[in-house]
C-alpha cells in the first residue's frame, strides 16, 4: 500500500513538473508572438495564472521539499543504524 502510494505521487508530480514546463514554454511563445502582435493565446495564459499555474508551480515547489526531506531522513536512518 505504501508503495502504490509513494509511486502514484511520484506519477502525479512528474505530471506537475510538465505542467510547469508546459505553462513557461507557453508564456514564452505567448510574449514573443506579441512582441510581433499574433495572438498567441497570452491572454487565455494570464486567466489560467491564478487558477491552475501558480497552483501548479506550488505544487512543484513542495514536493522538491518533501523529496530532499525524506531523502535526509532515510540517509540519516541508514548512518544510525
Amino acid at each position: 500500500m505504501k508503495a502504490k502510494l509513494l509511486n502514484g505521487l511520484n506519477n502525479f508530480l512528474v505530471f506537475d513538473t510538465f505542467l510547469v514546463l508546459l505553462s513557461a514554454l507557453w508564456l514564452v511563445v505567448g510574449l514573443m508572438g506579441r512582441t510581433v502582435g499574433l495572438p498567441l493565446g497570452l491572454n487565455l495564459w494570464y486567466k489560467l495564472w491564478p487558477i491552475l499555474f501558480t497552483p501548479a508551480i506550488g505544487i512543484f515547489i513542495l514536493g522538491g521539499l518533501v523529496s530532499s526531506a525524506i531523502s535526509q531522513i532515510r540517509k540519516r536512518r541508514l548512518f544510525s543504524q
